[in-house]
């Protein structure tokens, strides 16, 4: 889960974002972004050269350019809360992320500025006209490259106000990440099996391609294999297939070439174990050839689920077809 922060100065971000790293979640800031920038550059780090900056880059990048450089840094499998969102654009580049949420928080002008008085940062406003006319000034940027705080908030996927004392806050932080939590997604079985494929697939040294597939048993990984020449031959990439080293059109000339392929390997690799696969299901990342077809059949494999067609699959799609076998590409009828 990636939950992000956005509202205004004094709203009570920092301390959610504290609080949620007590629980377990990993923190990031645009504003750090900036500050990192900033510092490298000798420059001195204020409210307003981060604003000038972050609009600046805005402006040569593009209004979005926080979110990216942040969400670049994100992982798949962990928790993570972004503060310091001020820009829908941010929001939308967040959003490529799995499972991310917007929490907008919000309290009452005269308590936000009693909260920014407290906390006596240099160059935050003195009086409660100016600290309202800076907030004007950010939350509605004339150009599209400035702060846009309104229409980020309007992006929310929940808000809460912050008016009360830290245990309120925080209890109202356990029931919205609970809440969220309900919503957040996971990969289907399909996405999961095809995901773990492709990553098996680098294991190839292939010169033409990189191909690997993995048997599933009751949703268990029974056997996995990737293209490749034979057990003690050299590497593909070594010199070991001839064929490969031409560099020749694909589906040409395969007499010549001594590598297995990946649905081969995952069978071969089953058996070399002892590892019955009658009734498992095959994910490969490139639909099998003909010669893969024929062990998949004999092998008993029930259901073949492909990513990418290979320029050989019309022949052998038809024969798995003939013999019972259940195909379909990835993305078609997911499970």
């Amino acid at each position: 889960m990636i939950i992000g922060l956005v509202g205004k100065n004094g709203a009570g971000k920092g301390e959610i974002a504290q609080f949620l790293q007590e629980i377990g979640f990993t923190y990031y800031s645009l504003s750090d972004v900036l500050r990192e920038d900033l510092t490298k550059a000798g420059k001195t780090v204020t409210r307003q050269t981060l604003t000038d900056y972050a609009n600046e880059l805005r402006a040569s990048y593009g209004p979005g350019v926080l979110g990216d450089r942040v969400a670049q840094r994100l992982e798949p499998d962990s928790l993570y809360v972004v503060d310091s969102i001020r820009h829908p654009f941010e929001v939308e580049a967040l959003r490529k992320k799995p499972n991310f949420y917007l929490l907008a928080v919000d309290a009452d002008p005269k308590i936000r500025f009693e909260r920014i008085k407290a906390r006596s940062r240099e160059q935050d406003p003195m009086t409660y006209e100016e600290f309202l006319a800076q907030e004007t000034k950010e939350a509605a940027g004339k150009k599209e490259t400035d702060q846009q705080i309104n229409k980020a908030l309007e992006m929310a996927d929940a808000s809460m106000e912050n008016n009360g004392n830290f245990e309120d806050l925080h209890q109202k932080v356990r029931q919205i990440v609970q809440v969220l939590a309900l919503d957040a997604k996971r990969p289907g079985w399909d996405e999961y099996f095809m995901s773990i494929a492709r990553q098996v697939s680098l294991r190839s040294n292939c010169l033409k391609r990189k191909v690997a597939a993995i048997l599933v048993m009751d949703q268990r990984i029974i056997s996995t294999g990737y293209n490749g020449t034979p057990r003690g031959i050299k590497n593909c990439n070594e010199g070991g297939c001839p064929r490969c080293h031409k560099f020749g059109a694909s589906g040409a000339n395969l007499e010549t070439c001594v590598c297995s392929h990946a649905e081969e390997n995952s069978i071969v690799q089953a058996a070399y174990h002892g590892v019955r696969i009658q009734g498992a299901t095959l994910y490969s990342t490139l639909s099998p050839c003909l010669l893969c077809t024929k062990m998949i059949i004999n092998s008993g494999i029930c259901e073949v689920v492909y990513n990418k067609n290979y320029v050989m699959e019309e022949v052998a799609l038809k024969l798995l077809q003939e013999a019972g076998v259940k195909v379909r590409q990835y993305g078609d009828n997911p499970k």
